[in-house]
Parts: C-alpha cells; sequence; structure tokens
C-alpha cells in the first residue's frame, strides 16, 4: 500500500531545468513544482487531526462533567450515540488519518521531494561554465546542493505541517476555553502575545547565525575535500600538517556560528519556559477561582488545566521547529547564493546541431580576455584552418594557445569576433553538437572515478565491445589494461580508476584518453600536449596510432615540445594573444623568429625559459 504513495511523485521530473529565481519564497516555490497537490493535502490533514485532538479534550470536559452529575445506571442509555460516537474517532478514526497523514509526509515526500530538488539543481548546475567550477571548490557546490535540497523540503513541509498544526490547534483550543468561560482565555492570550514577542526576538537572529553557519559549513566540506582530492600533492610536499592547520580554521570558524546560535537557543529555552509554567499556574490559580464563584463546571476546569499542559509541552516543539524553519531558510538563502547564478554560456533560441562537412575553422577578429584579467589575452586575432589541415600552436606560456582552443569548444564566450566551423557561427549551434565534433586529449587528464571501459565508452557509449577493444589495442593500453585489478575483485576494463585515475600513473590515464578520442572518432581533433606524459618507447609506439587518428581530421595540435609538432602542414606562432609568425617548420627556422629561437633554446625536446 505505501508504495502507492511513493509513486505519488516523480523525484526525477522530465522538464528542463531552468534557473531558479533569487527571493526564498520564490526559489521554494521554483523548486516545489509537482509536489503542490501532496503539500496541500498533508496541509489539510493536518488541520483536520490538530482540530479532532483538540475535541478529545473537549469530550474529556463533558465526561468528568457526566461523571460528577449523571446516575451511572443511567449514562450508557443517555449518552450512547455521544459514546460510541468519540469512541470509533479515537480507536479508529484518528489512527487512519495518522497513518495517511504519515504516508503522504513520509513516503510522497520526504523522500522524492528533495531527490527532485536535487536533480534539478544538478542538471542546472551541469550546464553552467567552466569558469563557475574554477571558481569554486567542486565540494562545496555539491554540499550546496545537498543542504539546499533538504532545506527547501523542510521549509516546505514545516510551514504547511508544523504551523498549520498549531494555528488550527491554538485557535480550536481558544474556542473551547472561550465556551467554557472567555475569563479563562485571558491567560491564554497573554501568554500567547509573550510567546509571540519572544520568538519575533530570537527567530531572526536565528535565522542569521544559520545562514552564517551553512555558508562555513560548505567552506570546512569544501577545504577537506579538497585536501582529499589532492592528497598525492600534500604527502609530496609533506604538508599533513599544514593541511590539518587550513582545516582547522575553516572548522574553528564554523564554530563562532556555532557557539552563538547555542547562547540564542539556550535563553530562548529559558524563556519559553518560564512563560509556560506562569500559565499553568495563572490558569489554574483563574479556574480554582473562577470555580469558587461557581462560575465554571469541574469539566470546564479539566478542559482549561489540561489543554494549558499540552500547551506547556506543545511550546517547546513550537520553539524548535520554528527555529529549524528558519535555520532552514537561513540555509535556502545562502544555497541560492551558488544555485540561482545565470549561466553565462548559453545555446541561442534558435540553436542547431552543428553540421561538419569537411571541418573548415575560421578565427574572424577573435577578441577575449579573462574576467580576473585586465587584458585581452587574444586581439583581434584572424585564423583560418582548412579542412583536413593540420595545424600546430607554438608559443610562450600565456601567449594564448589554450584560450583558443577553450574559445573553439566555446567554453568561454567570445567579447567581439566570430568562430565558425563550415561556415557556421559556434554561437549558433547547440553547445552539445559542437562539443560532439570535437575530440580532445589533454595534457592533465583526469578520468572518471568508474571502470576504465565505462571511461573509454565516454567517448561513445554506444561502441559494441568489438570497437572498445579496438580503440584499446590501437591506444597500446591492451597490455596494461589486462594487469589491472581493484580491491572489489573487479579485473581489466572492469577495475576502477579511481579518483582523477589516480590508481594508474601518467601515462597510462593519457593511453585511456586517447583510447577514449580514438573511439569517438570525431571530424575535428585537438592535441594538448597529448603524449607529454608518456616516455619515448611508448609515445614512438602509439605515434603511429595517432597518425592513423590524424588522418582526413582538421587537426590543431599545442606542444611544447616542437619535435611532436615540427610534421604539421603549418605552425602558428602566437605571442601576446596575436599571430606573429605561420609556415612549415622549415620555413619559420629559416625566418629566425620567436619559433627559431624557441627550437633553438628546447634541452631534451622542451621549450627553454628565455
Amino acid at each position: 500500500m505505501l508504495q502507492f504513495f511513493e509513486k505519488l511523485t516523480n523525484p526525477f521530473p522530465a522538464a528542463e531545468p531552468t534557473q531558479p529565481p533569487k527571493g526564498i519564497y520564490a526559489f521554494c516555490r521554483h523548486y516545489s513544482k509537482g509536489m503542490e497537490i501532496p503539500l496541500v493535502v498533508m496541509a489539510l490533514l493536518t488541520a483536520l487531526l490538530a482540530m479532532l485532538e483538540v475535541s478529545l479534550f473537549g469530550f474529556m470536559g463533558q465526561l468528568v462533567d457526566w461523571l460528577v452529575q449523571k446516575d451511572p445506571a443511567t449514562l450508557w442509555q443517555t449518552e450512547q450515540d455521544t459514546l460510541i460516537r468519540m469512541g470509533l474517532l479515537t480507536a479508529v478514526g484518528m489512527p487512519l488519518l495518522v497513518l495517511l497523514h504519515s504516508a503522504v509526509l513520509h513516503q510522497t515526500l520526504l523522500g522524492n521531494y528533495p531527490m527532485a530538488i536535487r536533480w534539478q539543481a544538478h542538471r542546472y548546475l551541469l550546464k553552467q561554465s567552466v569558469s563557475f567550477y574554477q571558481n569554486d571548490f567542486a565540494g562545496r557546490i555539491a554540499t550546496k546542493v545537498m543542504q539546499t535540497s533538504l532545506a527547501v523540503r523542510e521549509t516546505a513541509t514545516k510551514l504547511l505541517d508544523v504551523m498549520v498544526y498549531v494555528l488550527v490547534y491554538f485557535s480550536t483550543m481558544l474556542y473551547l476555553v472561550f465556551d467554557a468561560d472567555w475569563r479563562l482565555v485571558l491567560p491564554l492570550l497573554v501568554w500567547l502575545s509573550l510567546y509571540i514577542c519572544l520568538q519575533v526576538y530570537f527567530v531572526p537572529r536565528l535565522k542569521d547565525v544559520a545562514s552564517r553557519q551553512a555558508d562555513a559549513r560548505s567552506d570546512m566540506t569544501g577545504r577537506i575535500v579538497d585536501s582529499y582530492t589532492n592528497i598525492n600533492t600534500i604527502k609530496l610536499f609533506s604538508h599533513t600538517s599544514r593541511e590539518a592547520e587550513y582545516a582547522r580554521d575553516s572548522m574553528s570558524r564554523f564554530l563562532d556560528p556555532v557557539y552563538e546560535q547555542m547562547r540564542l537557543v539556550t535563553w530562548l529555552n529559558f524563556s519559553v519556559q518560564a512563560l509556560n509554567y506562569l500559565l499553568v499556574f495563572s490558569v489554574a490559580t483563574m479556574s480554582i477561582w473562577l470555580w469558587t464563584l461557581q462560575a465554571v463546571s469541574v469539566g470546564a476546569i479539566a478542559i482549561a488545566v489540561s489543554l494549558s499542559l499540552r500547551l506547556n509541552g506543545m511550546s517547546q516543539w513550537i520553539m524548535w521547529e520554528v527555529s529549524s524553519l528558519f535555520e532552514n531558510i537561513g540555509t535556502v538563502a545562502d544555497g541560492i547564493t551558488t544555485l540561482a547564478q545565470p549561466q553565462q554560456v548559453l545555446d541561442s533560441p534558435n540553436a542547431q546541431p552543428l553540421q561538419v562537412s569537411g571541418g573548415a575553422i575560421a578565427f574572424d577578429k577573435v577578441c577575449f580576455q579573462y574576467a580576473s584579467q585586465g587584458r585581452n589575452v587574444l586581439q583581434q586575432l584572424d585564423l583560418n584552418i582548412k579542412p583536413g589541415e593540420k595545424v600546430g600552436l607554438v608559443g610562450r606560456s600565456g601567449a594564448g594557445k589554450s584560450t583558443l582552443v577553450n574559445l573553439l569548444l566555446r567554453f568561454y564566450d567570445l567579447e567581439t569576433g566570430q568562430i565558425r566551423i563550415d561556415g557556421q557561427d559556434i554561437r549558433q549551434v547547440s553547445q552539445d553538437s559542437l562539443r560532439a565534433q570535437i575530440a580532445m586529449v589533454t595534457q592533465d587528464t583526469s578520468l572518471l572515478h568508474r571502470t576504465v571501459r565505462e571511461n573509454i565508452l565516454y567517448g561513445r557509449p554506444d561502441a559494441s565491445e568489438a570497437q572498445l577493444l579496438a580503440a584499446v589495442k590501437a591506444a597500446e593500453a591492451d597490455q596494461f589494461i589486462a594487469e589491472l585489478s581493484d580491491p572489489r575483485g573487479n579485473q581489466g576494463l572492469d577495475a576502477q580508476v579511481g579518483e582523477r585515475g589516480v590508481k594508474l600513473s601518467g601515462g597510462q590515464r593519457q593511453r585511456i584518453a586517447i583510447a577514449r578520442v580514438l573511439l569517438k572518432n570525431a571530424p575535428i581533433l585537438i592535441l594538448d600536449e597529448a603524449t607529454s606524459a608518456l616516455d619515448s618507447e611508448v609515445e614512438a609506439a602509439i605515434q603511429h596510432s595517432l597518425n592513423q587518428l590524424m588522418a582526413g581530421k582538421t587537426v590543431i595540435a599545442i606542444a611544447h615540445r616542437l619535435s611532436t609538432i615540427a610534421a604539421m602542414d603549418r605552425l602558428i606562432v602566437l605571442d601576446q594573444g596575436a599571430i606573429v609568425e605561420q609556415g612549415s617548420h622549415q620555413q619559420l627556422i629559416a625566418q629566425g623568429g620567436i619559433y627559431a629561437q624557441l627550437w633553438a633554446h628546447q634541452t631534451g625536446g622542451f621549450i627553454g625559459l628565455d
């Protein structure tokens, strides 16, 4: 039966995620789409349960009066219908309502609701630009997704469950007590006024400190994850103690709002408890006084005193729920700063798939600068690459080689100018189709924390086993892959490579990356120091595979080891964001310019520092 309620909401909405609004209410409303009906049903069931529970107190007061006033021998005959009705309500009706309310809350909402938020937020963040991730900890971003999804759920459910219950319960209670004697309501109204004043004073302060605490928690988590991710570097430089201090600094800053929060909670707890005891005292005193005046019955006193005692217990629960509500609102407010950022690189509204016929690439008066820099990295750059042409990019560090490639992949948008592939402006085609037509092998190969097979199939998920094995063999990776194993007993292609491929050597990671690109077989190929992590013997062994891979493709190759690109059709020399030389290896050597200097300064095949 409970599985029926689990299927009432979809934890993985199919709708394409859009930028969330930045207001707290609008943000929560945005991520509550598809959950509205269960939330309303939950609130209605909560209100009904609150009214019925208070009505039980009224019935108990009435029962006390019957026991005082009526003859035991005739009580059943005179009040039979009422007793049966209340018995069925207590023994059958309310348990069923509790079951229904619990099923809607726990089965329909508590699991699917935050998962739907995580799913939408994750898909939205996957479309953020590269610079978005360069400016923050990956662990911090992940923490924001997890914290905010739970905080949105708690905010919505507490407002519609707890607050509705409290409002309906207290309203019904006031009516019941007022019906007994209006003077008994006075202590309750005074208590309510003072209780609201306490909440007004403490809750905004708790919300503020909760927001600062959530941000500090995210930073602390981000630092810890950053240490674990770069554990090899930490060990290499013997900085275990330094990393511990780095984490301790964030932990100490996290404790500051925690201590502040706990001080507020202590004073709030004391104030509410003192107010509760004064309520019980005042209601009991007034009840006894009215009874001496014969103004109220024993049953009315029983109702007033029992409800006051009930309110005494409830007020503690309300206090924590209200505090928790505003803590969650603070966490949502903190999460908005990350999750509601606009996407910087967007597909145009009418973006079409890129159609590559030959692979011609044109850079037309391209200008670009990074937001963190005050100068143009590329300045009025013009470059035309013919279909199937093999071009090598040469230049000192910072000349703009990697920037040129990043702009071609549209990791960033141009300031001015245009980049075209076979005459199509890359800003007018979809990003996915653009990158599907470009394969790239980078110097710093990062593998997914999955199996070797999954990493290679990332280049072409629908490839057959034969195609996969052919790519592995062509990349000269079959021998070492066959020897791989992991702690779970998986071997070969099914072995896990570890986070970022940490279990493999640099050369092994590079060969898997080359196998992945071989399998992708895209018409445009980018090689960014593709063989820099390989030893000379392995490089020579797979150079033939790279030559096969480059056949019939438009190739852009970046290399500091100039011998690896000397045979390219054309070499482009960049300096300070502009093309200063171009031609074949022999032509550039003959010119005696920057390329000739770089070639002359190489030691062991690498560019010198000058």
